[in-house]
């Protein structure tokens, strides 16, 4: 949009971004901040000053890209992205075409076809319109609107072929339960991407961009206007984008109203500040003698004195003011509404028509589109009409042939004060100019659910259409049009099953963009409305099954298991009996111990075995698997992990489709059994399924469990990375519990990566159990574990005493996993050996050691070592200590715990330093320090730079081993005296002083006489 407002004031706002542009340009990558934020108030100078900015930016070669968010449009998704993105270079378009996933970015929905590519234009995309607007004049595509929505579990494969196969026998005993496939209607639809694949797809393009220097510039800036007003998917990859800058000179620039944002996007905007990723800029009201004199040089000062004071500072109002010359300057008791809509009063009917058809096409505002939306007759009328507006300020020319209104305000006001049956019309002329373009089903949708008056199928199956695009990289959107087609579809028989469906499809979508509670409402109405339902529909299993699952990752674990219990209670069909089953080992174990549950889990893998369902046991061994692990008894866990991997490992990718939380559960039982490359090898296999098929939720409990194996095999750099893409997902989804245990994770990743006294840590910790709230879950559990581990390295022993007994429930643990219990106890010990209190910390020891030699896993005999090595430090035994941190090494190295091993060697070094021994400790600390640096763990080696092993004594040199009179013969050899001279010097048989020259040769180790005096010299100017 050409802005031809003046710049007013604002220098020293500039003079920042300046500075911001030319960090960008010309510092090394992280220098500046990746992303300005301007607020204030509307009218306040904010679009101005972005204009500016984007000039300055150009000026001094970057590419400038520059989208706004719009009022009405606000379903339609990565808008505010796909419209700063319209301009790019076609050469750069081609190139980022190659990656598909950020087709939604780039185009809204998927990359076009070069038959559709006139379409996408009409889109919006790049603001241009298709040759023939009027082809096809049916507003909405004539599909069934309800084809494959119902959203049913797949059928129930019938009864076992041998009903008594397995019947009384321990359901784990080995039985291969048949060959059958499929799932069992277990899994979600299946989806090509992701939207957290977009947010990092889109974070690639932006570097690439940013990177071209064709045309001599390098750098990017992207600037977007009316923040407040953006879709909630164009949010989710900004906060993306703020979390995790692109890699490369690019600079973000935001402009927003303060007052109008949303929480979530104010938060996220707050943290970049918080972490000087954002820099943030208030705009407030002009100074009166900068307005004045800027904006109404030629008034009489008192005139435009009482014009500054009536608009109270705000250019926008002032200059309307202005333009409006009112007798009195004030604002009208309308605000400025109703001075806006005093720029109306003047306009012919057409003419105010045609600036409707404005405000309600947005973007798509060009005159092809206009024609047919505002009426009128051909291109000569409409021209008349858009140059009267365009004289009258209220229109402004925009690329492509677009045109829009002079400022946002002026758009809410036309489109607001258009009457509501008109402005109905409108969207409906402009849904099928936009239908005969062939617009993207999301643009359509947005005027067809403006238009709605009552149910119309072609009108549900546009927004369907829309609802199915988004499903997977913007479920906010695929939410809102399916509630829109759930609002108009009639309550009657003959659509009651549609509306369950719709509803399961609905809950789904609001459960994957983190409206849990939402979810669970509409999954709790669902369940009531088929109380009474043939039990053989499958849809209230399902609507029961996914809501125990929302009512997990909402922390409400008993209110789960009983929602599962009463569900199974009902004796359901066997297909939904197994799909009950399978949540319930995933709830219950949260809440009970396992013991409570192993029955349950059991019943689980029986059926599946009964029913020919292969992935459905391997997940129930999965459960069993890791619920052994967790109990504390390894023996059995592996045997169920073994069986459990070689299942799932025969499995080919498409029988995988409900194994992802499986596939998570088996990754984080070979982690705790110290089978790392294992745990990772499933961990990527089911991130690889969780990506394209989801659900999104699955992702986090993937990525922490990969990163956790990378910190504990000491590649730290990959280990944040993996826990920082876990936390984005995780805070988009909205989920506290989920939240909770990535957050503890990362924090554990931190502890080793920052350097020591780094304050991250700690922080990170104590939001993870603020998170956690008073819950006592497994994942609360770690939180408290962890934080007590990062008050411990930042030097508060009390509070990481507090905090582990927290998480334990009191002295007796019970509420630490048992299978990482010596772990835990060692930060007790060390906790208590600070307090002074030695006689604790050997209780603690001792009990780390018990529990280790039960589960007999390296890594947790190598922390009961280095809990008794701590001890026996403290007790004045250094030696003892460290050859129990040796001991604690070996044990680490034979489990893969390369970073516990580093730790353990730079613990050992210091103690190993004593007389006599101090190659010993240079050995373990060099070796220590090698795999800590190699690892990026930057505690270490910072801990290992403040106390390195004293330099060893210098060797004794040989001309220490000689007699006197040898050294006073060798010195004389040195001055170059012969061997007859040294014998009259000394008074000695030449024969004498040659048995002497032999014996010093053979205690030197020389054999000439040059080499002597090379040594006596040399030995002489060494201190």
């Amino acid at each position: 949009m050409v802005d031809r407002a003046p710049l007013v004031g604002r220098g020293a706002e500039l003079d920042r971004l300046d500075a911001v542009i030319g960090a960008v340009v010309g510092g090394p990558d992280g220098d500046a901040p990746g992303a300005v934020d301007l607020t204030g108030p509307a009218g306040m100078g904010k679009s101005r000053l972005l204009t500016e900015v984007c000039r300055r930016a150009r000026a001094r070669g970057l590419t400038v890209l520059r989208g706004r968010a719009t009022e009405y449009e606000r379903h339609i998704p990565f808008r505010l992205f796909t419209d700063a993105f319209a301009d790019l270079d076609p050469e750069a378009m081609r190139g980022l075409e190659a990656d598909p996933a950020v087709a939604p970015v780039l185009y809204g929905t998927t990359a076009p076809t070069e038959r559709a590519g006139a379409a996408h234009r009409a889109t919006g995309t790049d603001r241009a319109t298709a040759a023939e607007p009027y082809a096809g004049t049916e507003p909405y595509a004539a599909t069934e609107p309800y084809a494959g929505v119902a959203g049913a579990p797949a059928a129930d494969p019938g009864p076992p072929a041998d009903p008594g196969r397995d019947r009384d026998r321990d359901p784990y005993g080995g039985s291969d339960g048949g060959s059958g496939g499929g799932s069992g209607g277990l899994g979600g639809p299946e989806a090509p991407v992701d939207r957290f694949l977009v947010h990092r797809a889109a974070a690639r393009m932006l570097t690439t961009l940013a990177r071209d220097t064709r045309g001599g510039r390098r750098g990017l800036l992207i600037a977007l206007d009316d923040l407040h007003w953006a879709d909630p998917a164009s949010l989710e990859l900004l906060d993306h984008l703020v979390r995790h800058p692109p890699r490369g000179p690019v600079l973000l620039v935001v402009a927003r109203r303060d007052r109008q944002t949303s929480a979530s996007l104010a938060a996220a905007l707050t943290r970049g500040v918080d972490t000087g990723a954002v820099l943030r800029l208030d705009l407030g009201p002009l100074p009166e003698r900068t307005c004045v004199e800027q904006l109404a040089p030629e008034l009489p000062p008192d005139r435009a004195g009482r014009l500054y004071a009536a608009s109270g500072g705000n250019p926008l109002y002032f200059l309307t003011l202005l333009q409006g010359q009112f007798a009195v300057p004030a604002v009208p008791a309308g605000g400025l509404s109703a001075l806006l809509l005093d720029e109306l009063t003047p306009l012919t009917a057409a003419q105010r028509r045609t600036a409707e058809a404005v405000a309600v096409l947005g973007d798509q505002a060009t005159a092809p589109l206009l024609a047919p939306t505002a009426e009128v007759a051909g291109p000569g009328p409409l021209d008349g009409h858009l140059a009267a507006l365009a004289g009258r300020d209220l229109l402004r020319p925009g690329p492509g042939g677009s045109w829009s209104l002079r400022h946002p305000v002026l758009r809410t006001v036309v489109y607001e004060n258009t009457e509501p049956r008109e402005r109905a019309g409108l969207h409906r002329r402009a849904a099928v100019a936009l239908a005969g373009a062939g617009a993207a089903a999301a643009v359509r949708a947005h005027h067809v659910e403006r238009a709605l008056t009552g149910w119309d199928p072609q009108a549900a199956a546009t927004l369907l259409e829309a609802a199915g695009q988004a499903e997977t990289t913007a479920p906010a959107s695929c939410a809102h049009w399916l509630g829109v087609v759930l609002g108009i579809l009639p309550d009657t028989p003959e659509h009651r099953a549609r509306r369950r469906g719709l509803l399961l499809r609905r809950a789904r979508a609001l459960s994957a963009c983190g409206q849990l509670r939402a979810s669970r409402d509409l999954l709790t109405s669902l369940v009531s409305q088929v109380d009474g339902a043939d039990p053989d529909d499958g849809l209230r299993a399902a609507a029961v099954t996914l809501c125990a699952s929302v009512e997990r990752h909402l922390g409400r674990y008993g209110e789960a298991v009983a929602l599962l219990r009463r569900e199974l209670s009902r004796a359901p069909r066997p297909a939904d009996a197994l799909a009950l089953g399978l949540e319930l080992g995933s709830s219950a174990p949260h809440v009970l111990s396992y013991d409570e549950v192993r029955e349950d889990v059991r019943r689980a893998f029986g059926l599946a075995l009964r029913l020919g369902n292969e992935p459905a046991a391997a997940g129930a061994l999965t459960t069993a698997a890791l619920g052994e692990t967790y109990g504390g008894d390894p023996a059995t866990a592996r045997s169920l992990a073994d069986r459990a991997a070689a299942r799932v490992d025969a499995l080919a990718d498409r029988e995988l489709a409900d194994l992802c939380e499986p596939l998570a559960r088996l990754a984080w039982t070979e982690f705790y059994l110290d089978r790392y490359p294992e745990a990772e090898r499933h961990a990527d296999r089911g991130l690889a399924l969780a990506r394209r098929v989801g659900p999104p939720h699955l992702l986090p409990h993937l990525l922490v469990c990969k990163a956790v194996v990378h910190m504990n095999t000491c590649r730290l750099e990959s280990a944040l990375e993996l826990s920082e893409e876990a936390e984005n997902i995780a805070r988009g989804i909205g989920s506290d519990e989920l939240l909770g245990l990535v957050l503890g994770n990362k924090a554990q990743v931190l502890i080793p990566y920052l350097p020591p006294g780094d304050p991250l840590p700690l922080s990170v910790a104590q939001e993870a159990v603020e998170l956690a709230g008073v819950r006592s879950s497994w994942w609360a559990s770690l939180g408290w574990c962890v934080l007590s581990w990062a008050a411990l390295y930042s030097g508060d022993h009390q509070r990481a005493r507090s905090a582990m007994l927290r998480a334990g429930r009191g002295p007796e643990l019970t509420g630490l996993q048992p299978s990482m219990r010596p772990l835990f106890l060692e930060a007790l010990v060390t906790a208590a050996v600070a307090a002074g209190d030695l006689q604790e910390a050997e209780s603690w020891a001792s009990r780390a050691a018990a529990d280790a030699a039960r589960l007999g896993i390296p890594s947790q005999h190598a922390s009961a070592l280095r809990s008794a090595a701590v001890l026996r430090a403290a007790r004045g035994e250094p030696s003892a200590a460290a050859d129990l941190y040796v001991r604690a090494a070996t044990e680490a190295a034979r489990s893969g715990a390369v970073l516990w091993e580093a730790q353990s060697l730079l613990m050992a070094a210091p103690l190993a330093a004593r007389p006599g021994s101090s190659r010993r400790a240079s050995v373990l600390w060099q070796r220590g320090r090698r795999l800590a640096e190699t690892g990026g763990s930057r505690l270490l080696t910072g801990l290992a730079d403040l106390f390195p092993p004293a330099a060893p004594a210098p060797a004794p040199t040989p001309l220490l081993q000689l007699t006197p009179r040898e050294r006073e013969i060798a010195a004389l050899v040195t001055e170059g005296l012969t061997t007859p001279a040294i014998a009259a010097r000394l008074y000695l048989s030449p024969r004498t002083v040659d048995t002497h020259l032999s014996h010093i040769f053979r205690k030197t180790g020389v054999t000439s006489r040059a080499a002597l005096a090379t040594l006596t010299a040399r030995s002489a100017a060494s201190p």
